[in-house]
């Protein structure tokens, strides 16, 4: 059975493998005893391999052991788990924070405990994974809006019966497209009809905003939506997930949430980890800025050849290609070329969407972001994409 289902993958160019990577962080690393430049890395701010940050994680884990032992509400809260998550709400200026073992563990034990059967959810095409698995869990009535699609989503909520208890669900940047979501006027719209806010901040974090605090600070709306989510695997260069919020929120959540209560706590040395990475990353801007100015680099250098990138707004820079087939070739030319940037496929994105996902960091040097720009273009000649 399993060959077949295989094979039809095969036929339409689905398939996926496992790359292994055997050295190195961003922004080069070692494949099949090869140096590669990496574009294809969520550590946008250069942390993961951060002296201090290893440093933290390995006393932490001298000290505490490698595993916690047990869940949370048992006896697997060590100190560095509640240092972590008094960081994090000092971080997200909140009164308090949970940390969950990803992302996406944060998202399916949250959103199941925030609405029920009975409620209504309405969520962006564009949702993560994790948010939609986490919807469809929940029992409430799940409903998809037209991504970013204002009118579309009045119209839904606007058909609701009176009172409905009601959750928009949406990512803060979209992380297959780079652009971000209206929370203005998403927020607006939530006021206006009495419904809740939900966002997923895993790529806003530590890149978005003045301070790096988030989608949410970039749209001046910290102190209006009641609960941030976010990821501490990507600009925080660790792993793990957090809800920030008030402390009658983070309470309820620790009673309430399947994926916190019921799984063992995150390794003590994780969790140190985050600690060090937040201190660095306040303590240190200019690799926000870093980034920043890498990432204006790459696409004017990306939008000077031709290629549509459409509307990223963020360090993820999306190459459409279209079939499935051509994103492969693409991703093969430039691995000839010395650039790692797989192929981005259905079902990750929509049929005749297959792409290049670049995402740039702040560790790439001025001289990698042009050998890059030139592999793109002898790339996209090869395939007479541009």
């Amino acid at each position: 059975m399993f060959d077949k289902l295989l094979g039809d993958l095969d036929a339409q160019h689905l398939t996926r493998h496992l790359t292994e990577v055997s050295t190195g962080v961003a922004p080069t690393v070692t494949i099949d005893g090869r140096e590669i430049l990496l574009l294809a890395s969520n550590d946008y701010l250069g942390l993961a391999g951060h002296p201090d940050i290893v440093h933290a994680a390995t006393e932490a884990t001298r000290r505490y052991g490698v595993g916690s032992g047990a869940s949370r509400l048992v006896s697997g809260t060590l100190s560095p788990h509640k240092d972590m998550e008094r960081a994090l709400a000092r971080f997200k200026r909140t009164a308090s924070a949970l940390a969950f073992g990803s992302g996406y563990l944060a998202n399916l034990g949250a959103i199941p405990a925030l609405i029920g059967r009975g409620g209504l959810i309405l969520a962006d095409r564009l949702c993560h994974a994790s948010l939609i698995d986490a919807c469809r869990l929940s029992g409430a009535d799940f409903r998809i809006y037209r991504h970013n699609d204002l009118d579309h989503l009045k119209a839904l909520l606007s058909r609701r019966k009176a009172a409905r208890r009601t959750m928009v669900v949406t990512d803060g940047v979209f992380s297959m497209d780079g652009d971000l979501a209206p929370l203005a006027e998403l927020f607006g719209l939530t006021r206006q009809y009495d419904a809740e806010l939900y966002v997923d901040d895993a790529h806003g974090t530590g890149v978005m905003g003045q301070t790096g605090r988030g989608t949410l600070e970039h749209f001046h709306l910290e102190e209006t939506v009641p609960f941030h989510m976010g990821t501490l695997s990507k600009a925080v260069g660790c792993a793990g997930g957090y809800i920030a919020g008030t402390e009658t929120l983070i309470t309820f959540l620790l009673n309430t949430s399947r994926s916190f209560m019921y799984t063992t706590a995150p390794p003590p040395g994780i969790a140190a980890a985050v600690v060090a990475a937040l201190d660095i990353m306040q303590r240190e801007p200019e690799r926000r800025q870093r980034l920043w100015a890498n990432r204006e680099r790459l696409c004017d250098g990306l939008n000077r050849l031709g290629f549509t990138i459409g509307a990223s707004a963020s360090p993820i820079i999306p190459i459409i290609i279209g079939r499935a087939d051509r994103a492969l070739t693409f991703a093969e030319q430039l691995f000839s070329k010395g650039v790692f940037a797989p192929a981005i496929r259905p079902p990750t994105v929509p049929e005749s969407t297959s792409r290049i996902r670049v995402t740039v960091t702040s560790a790439h040097t001025a001289e990698q972001i042009d050998h890059a720009v030139t592999a793109f273009r002898l790339a996209g000649e090869s395939i007479r994409l541009i």
